[in-house]
């Protein structure tokens, strides 16, 4: 019988690993490699492509001298993680747990006990495991998420939901034109468009609202299933992508009902790949490649 806290019966290897998203080609990365709680966890351009790490005595000084070309450099720890004995996930850096903040994923620091048990403050934290047939990342809770209050109705539609973990695509910021262009086709072409059709037209847009960005929804707001092509547009310069907790409607045979309903960019932001480490001796200077 296999132990429920053997890293492998999460789907993740044992050891420690990187974990790379498939449509945004960057690594789930601690943010500035802090260590405090709730510290956000997003995706970053890898800063390390090496997955070979030495046992010598002197690997601590290699970020320092890099005479071992080829090993990892260890102040890249921060896109390092593990399974813990306990089976949380967690960051090789710090060695703190990832856990689910929203729908964000943090850094969490061991909390003391508090009542009502559990809440938003103490909870039990959520198990990751990770499936190399879908490449998908499920989160797995022991309680409602939401951590509503004792008044609350007790509910158990939170478990049959599926919890995800994806990237989110990001555009690049709009310019003036594009404010412009907008504004004018909602302000001037829709008021004509009603006069001949004698149908009364949507509520204006002001300048304010359309300059300042308040009638867009936010990336990670928008439903996967309900994703244009528009978006999943994601060319912005910015190096930092976000990574969200999704919940989908339905488990097995029902998620992949609604999984048919994904575009590929919106499957590939599903989708993950897990990285090992290998560590190998090395007393002496020579190629990573011998052991």
């Amino acid at each position: 019988m296999q132990d429920q806290n053997d890293p492998e019966s999460t789907g993740f290897p044992v050891g420690y690993f990187v974990i790379r998203s498939v449509a945004a080609n960057r690594l789930l990365d601690v943010a500035l490699d802090e260590i405090e709680d709730g510290t956000e966890i997003c995706l970053w351009p890898e800063r390390e492509s090496s997955l070979v790490e030495s046992k010598s005595i002197f690997h601590a000084f290699q970020h320092l001298t890099r005479v071992y070309s080829g090993f990892r450099d260890p102040s890249t720890n921060n896109q390092v993680f593990f399974i813990d004995t306990s089976g949380a996930l967690c960051s090789r850096s710090s060695g703190h747990a990832v856990d689910i903040d929203g729908d964000q994923l943090v850094l969490r620091h061991r909390r003391p006990y508090s009542r009502p048990f559990p809440n938003s403050y103490a909870h039990p934290l959520p198990k990751f495991t990770y499936s190399d047939q879908t490449g998908e990342i499920t989160v797995q809770f022991s309680c409602d998420p939401s951590y509503p209050p004792p008044s609350a109705l007790p509910s158990s539609s939170w478990k049959s939901k599926t919890y995800l973990l994806a990237s989110m695509p990001m555009r690049k910021p709009r310019s003036i034109i594009d404010d412009a262009s907008e504004f004018f086709a909602t302000s001037v072409l829709t008021p004509t468009i009603s006069f001949f059709s004698g149908k009364a037209g949507p509520p204006l847009a002001t300048p304010e609202q359309v300059f300042g960005g308040e009638i867009d929804l936010k990336e990670d707001e928008v439903v996967d299933e309900e994703r244009g092509e528009e978006a999943e547009v994601d060319d912005s310069p910015n190096l930092k992508r976000n990574v969200r907790m999704v919940s989908v409607d339905g488990t097995g045979k029902e998620k992949e009902r609604m999984d048919r309903m994904l575009s590929d960019k919106a499957r590939n932001r599903r989708q993950w790949q897990i990285l090992p480490l290998r560590r190998i001796n090395a007393r002496t200077v020579g190629s990573p490649g011998r052991s």
